[in-house]
């Protein structure tokens, strides 16, 4: 069952692109923050919303949210995207996609790409925007527009 708007974020952990444990309940319920799950570290479309997202960065530490990528890309993977791209924000490894089926996000194009799902979450750790779109870069906009309408 997928998550949805008006559903508090599963707490869940992983490995960060540091290879350090990273633990949901840390942030979730602190502070809005948006979980993005994209399909893999160095496609043309994965890059460009990375790139979307650190371009937009400052926006969303302005308004007090944190951003972070999730996909089942190893924690060597994440470090090189991170690096070639200058992503400031945490990528999260999940690499036995637990975290994904925990969200409940769905593969997209027939089942051949992982999907690519946004969520907005508020401070209290309640889902407010549940964006689902392969068009990678207008995930950023939805995002940050949610971020505005929540602080």
């Amino acid at each position: 069952m997928a998550l949805q708007v008006g559903d508090k974020i599963p707490i869940f952990s992983a490995k960060d692109n540091d290879g350090n444990d990273f633990d949901s309940a840390a942030i979730v319920g602190k502070k809005p923050v948006v979980f993005y799950f994209y399909p893999k570290d160095n496609t043309p479309g994965c890059t460009a919303q990375a790139c979307s997202f650190r371009d937009q960065y400052e926006d969303f530490k302005d308004l007090g949210a944190e951003v972070i990528g999730i996909s089942s890309d190893s924690i060597a993977s994440h470090e090189k995207f991170i690096q070639k791209y200058k992503l400031p924000f945490i990528l999260l490894s999940d690499s036995d996609k637990k975290i994904r089926s925990l969200f409940g996000v769905k593969p997209d194009l027939f089942g051949l790409l992982p999907g690519r799902v946004t969520y907005v979450v508020d401070k209290n750790g309640i889902i407010q925007l549940v964006f689902d779109s392969l068009v990678a870069t207008n995930h950023i906009p939805r995002a940050l527009e949610m971020i505005k309408q929540l602080v």
